[in-house]
């Protein structure tokens, strides 16, 4: 299938790009904004986050809540996330309601400090401090991530700190520093938004000009916080961390550090997480959960991020009064194993069938093919790498997995965080 792509840019700099599609009258907008918590200084953590709730709480011509309502009631859906690396807003809508997306992002993006409110700011820092409550800090394993992070990245690093930020820094932010954030990242110059689906790119393009044109160019950029270059990619030596809780299960998350997304070495790591545990006929389900079965289950993937590094994850569940230095044992033979050898030539062809099937059967909804060209022009500035995505991952032969895994899987970048019920923490010490 081949995405057709057409770019443009305003005078402001926001970076627009559209795909029609005429299958279906849907029409999906999405918004990236060149922001995440890698953005966010020392003591600010969980800004970004704060302001996917607080981009929701209205702008100058949209009432409270009214941006969700207007969706809604045009037989739409919407939604927003923050990462690492971006914050995005997404609607999908019925083909003849785009221009409605349109001037609600619009009127967000250039008309939101109009509408901010203490009232708004101290009833979404509390919404977001329940949500650490309830995900993070009361959740079983909640906080894996935000440890992980902080193992596997130094304290000068933008991915050191968690997505969510810390209480004592939420509880911080001042009106002032909302502005501020607001006032340096949402701006037009720094977002990209994409368009696809069912519309007519002559009067769309009308209509982006028409609702985003107006809206002045930010203030410019300033550079990342702390020290995001992380050469060599290697953390140089084993960190550990057991925590010892009312846990039913015990697991174990070994994380390393590996090229960033983009790169040929991030494509390899994503085929070797493929080989490793994508379906019941992978290295790990064979082995850990089906024949040994001192896997209740486990599982490897990697973070597509850009900053410095990614990271490959590995994870496994012991099952009731399992050992987990057994497990974690199992799961480095595995690592070694494929250092070693590679995969063989039928594993790298599942793999890679796997991986085209599933990007396959992700395209067919507008909403996503609108969400990656967001992100390919946001990282690379190349929306019609969409086209080309598979091909670096059919480039992909045993070798290079096997390269990629020895350069990199080893114990002196190797993060292991053990999660443990306190009744089995002898066996782990």
């Amino acid at each position: 299938m081949q995405i057709p792509t057409e770019r443009f840019s305003l005078d402001n700099g926001l970076r627009v790009v559209f795909s029609e599609d005429h299958t279906n009258a849907v029409v999906a907008v999405n918004l990236w904004y060149n922001v995440g918590s890698r953005n966010e200084a020392a003591g600010s953590t969980g800004l970004a986050h704060l302001f996917e709730h607080m981009m929701f709480q209205g702008s100058q011509n949209v009432p409270e809540t009214q941006h969700i309502a207007h969706v809604e009631r045009a037989g739409g859906s919407v939604n927003g996330s923050t990462w690492l690396d971006r914050t995005n807003y997404y609607e999908t809508l019925p083909a003849h309601q785009l221009e409605l997306a349109l001037w609600l992002e619009s009127d967000r993006m250039g008309f939101f400090l109009p509408a901010l409110t203490q009232e708004k700011l101290d009833n979404q820092r509390d919404v977001v401090k329940n949500e650490r409550r309830e995900r993070v800090d009361n959740q079983p394993y909640g906080d894996w991530d935000e440890r992980v992070q902080a193992m596997l990245y130094p304290p000068s690093h933008p991915y050191h700190h968690s997505v969510i930020g810390s209480m004592a820094d939420l509880d911080a932010a001042s009106l002032d520093d909302v502005k501020r954030f607001f006032s340096t990242y949402y701006a037009p110059d720094n977002a990209v938004l994409s368009i696809v689906g069912d519309f007519d790119a002559a009067e769309a393009r009308r209509l982006v000009e028409r609702y985003f044109g107006p809206i002045p160019r930010g203030p410019g950029l300033p550079p990342l916080p702390g020290a995001p270059r992380l050469e060599p990619f290697t953390v140089g030596r084993e960190v550990r961390d057991t925590v010892e809780g009312d846990f039913a299960l015990a697991r174990v998350y070994l994380a390393y550090r590996i090229p960033p997304f983009g790169s040929e070495d991030f494509y390899a790591a994503d085929v070797l997480t493929e080989v490793l545990s994508a379906g019941k006929s992978s290295r790990m389900y064979r082995d850990l959960v089906r024949d040994r079965r001192i896997a209740r289950a486990a599982s490897a993937f990697c973070l597509p991020i850009v900053t410095g590094a990614a990271s490959l994850m590995v994870r496994g569940i012991s099952p009731p009064g399992g050992d987990p230095a057994s497990l974690e044992g199992a799961i480095l033979e595995h690592l070694d194993a494929i250092a070693r050898e590679g995969p063989s030539a039928a594993e790298l062809e599942r793999a890679l069938t796997g991986l085209e099937a599933r990007n396959t059967l992700e395209l067919q909804r507008v909403s996503e093919r609108a969400d990656r060209l967001s992100m390919l022009t946001t990282l690379f500035d190349q929306p019609e790498r969409i086209n080309t995505e598979l091909d670096r991952y059919r480039a992909v032969t045993s070798d290079d997995v096997r390269a990629l895994a020895e350069r990199y899987l080893h114990a002196d970048n190797r993060v292991v965080l053990t999660y443990v019920p306190r009744a089995v923490r002898a066996v782990v010490a």
